[in-house]
């Protein structure tokens, strides 16, 4: 698979089969997705990588923790500016409206989005999960870099014929994966993924991207004409 087929084909899968993946497999991802950018090599990303029991027993407990109700934990970073400005305001309620409408479920029906909600706490199913520390005492730029780091994980388990999931979700959860993980007190929960194969008997909407001229400019030269003398 080349990187241009590697880069479309990826994208948020939220429906795995039970098909084990190999430790071999991961390894050979996470050292390959070592070598990703990062300012004066910082290599900011503490990863722990998770199957089996132990992840079957922190499903059951995020499961059980959402399906009683009990308050989000607060997350450690800001997910989204809280007067979230054009056009970034309008492309999230885009993909609110395309998410539920794939699943068939009305936007007024709230039992119906947290029952597909919970599924990201069972992993979509998925067999292998990675979960994403940053120490908490890095900024801005390392968590850039993190997101390379990331991005590069995605890319790669493609390149396996793998899919994933990634879950900023987790973080809302984030005191019940310390108990199964364990990290250092000086880290941050950025995200979990979810890792595997696709189901493909789950149905899906692939969510569109804004066309290039809205969020690229090419500065060369050319485009400062006129119209006059563009004709257009």
């Amino acid at each position: 698979m080349d990187v241009y087929e590697a880069v479309r084909s990826r994208r948020a899968v939220r429906g795995f089969t039970d098909q084990p993946v190999s430790r071999e497999v991961l390894e050979r991802v996470l050292s390959a997705a070592a070598w990703s950018p990062s300012g004066s090599n910082l290599q900011p990303w503490n990863t722990y990588v998770v199957t089996g029991a132990p992840l079957a027993e922190l499903k059951r407990l995020a499961v059980a923790r959402v399906a009683a109700g009990d308050p989000w934990d607060e997350r450690e970073y800001e997910m989204y500016p809280p007067g979230l400005k054009s056009p970034y305001r309008e492309r999230r309620s885009a993909f609110g409206r395309e998410r539920y409408a794939s699943l068939g479920i009305a936007r007024e029906d709230w039992e119906a989005r947290q029952r597909a909600a919970i599924a990201n706490w069972d992993c979509f199913g998925a067999p292998a999960a990675l979960f994403c520390y940053i120490d908490r005492d890095l900024g801005p730029a390392q968590w850039a870099d993190t997101g390379m780091y990331l991005q590069t994980v995605m890319l790669l388990l493609r390149a396996e014929g793998l899919h994933s999931c990634p879950q900023m979700a987790w973080s809302q959860v984030r005191k019940t994966v310390a108990q199964v993980l364990s990290p250092p007190d000086g880290l941050i929960l950025f995200c979990g993924m979810s890792i595997g194969y696709e189901d493909p008997t789950v149905g899906y909407t692939r969510t569109g991207r804004a066309p290039l001229d809205e969020t690229v400019k090419f500065i060369d030269g050319s485009s400062s004409r006129s119209s006059e003398e563009t004709g257009y």
